[in-house]
């Protein structure tokens, strides 16, 4: 049977947390996850993410949406090619992605996460 489950920030379960120590650059900005849906198969997640300002290394193993609802981020791949993001933007990041993510204003957008299962 299929199911339809609207996103509701209100409802769905915040939990805190900091970037890792390893791949800190500058602050130490609070993050929430606010995962509303994850598959059965722990390969497809939709929710919320929130970040304070603050600097970090990135090393995308998943594909991701996102959706800005608030805030800047300025995002410098591993070229050095910079792009800024805020608020109603909308892109798609790609497996293997790295570099940095830097919250400029304080954060908060939708993702939806893929990540297949390596057989």
């Amino acid at each position: 049977m299929s199911k339809v489950s609207l996103l509701n920030y209100a409802k769905t379960q915040h939990d805190e947390y900091e970037v890792s120590p390893e791949k800190m650059l500058a602050g130490s900005p609070k993050q929430i996850l606010s995962n509303h849906f994850s598959n059965a198969t722990g390969e497809f997640h939709v929710g919320f993410w929130e970040a304070e300002v603050g600097t970090w290394n990135v090393n995308y193993t998943e594909f991701e949406y996102c959706e800005i609802l608030q805030g800047k981020i300025r995002m410098i791949n591993e070229h050095g090619i910079e792009q800024i993001v805020s608020t109603g933007d909308r892109f798609v990041i790609e497996a293997g992605y790295k570099g940095i993510w830097q919250v400029l204003e304080y954060a908060k957008k939708v993702y939806v996460i893929f990540e297949p299962k390596l057989t």
